[in-house]
């Protein structure tokens, strides 16, 4: 029997299966690329291929434990779902613009303008589903300040202190 009363909750023990099949063919896939990379240990005896097959364990545990918890009556403890009725899409598209535009942009416009970028259509977005639009030109300034100061203390992080390369908008490592 379930923890939770029937009347509470609807059955969607279907859904729950589906979310612990998805996440073991995520591991699986992981899985499958992990194999792909070599395995030689390097520095402190580990090799590049570790954290892809200790992401994919921790990611089979877990699956393998919703998939449990679906055939054994459901996940509990749970609360009935908050939000509207359907899908909030405008604010999602602010979000997934940003993203795109992160991924079309980096090679172009460098790290540092791409994310900044990414950083101003996801905050559009999230103020947009808490009903919080407008502000004019001075909330959309202030947020690509925001921005550009998450983004440009990650690239000089990035390429001065660990010398990992990112693209960047010129060629001194500065931006």
């Amino acid at each position: 029997m379930s923890d939770q009363p029937q009347d509470a909750m609807p059955d969607d023990r279907w859904a729950q299966k589906a979310i612990g099949v998805g996440v073991l063919a995520v591991a699986a896939m992981l899985a499958f690329g992990a194999v792909q990379i070599p395995g030689e240990a390097g520095y402190a005896g580990v090799g590049p291929n570790f954290l892809p097959w200790v992401i994919t364990a921790a990611l089979a545990v877990c699956g393998a434990g919703l998939l449990w918890q679906a055939f054994s009556g459901g996940f509990r403890p749970r609360e009935l779902p908050s939000g509207g009725e359907r899908g909030d899409w405008p604010p999602l598209a602010w979000v997934v613009a940003g993203i795109v535009l992160n991924a079309l942009l980096i090679e172009r416009a460098g790290f540092i303008v791409a994310c900044t970028l990414c950083f101003v259509c996801a905050v559009r977005g999230l103020r947009q589903s808490e009903g919080a639009v407008g502000g004019g030109l001075r909330r959309w300034a202030l947020d690509v300040a925001t921005g550009a100061l998450i983004a440009a203390p990650a690239y000089w992080l990035f390429t001065l202190v660990l010398d990992i390369n990112l693209p960047g908008l010129t060629g001194t490592g500065w931006l």
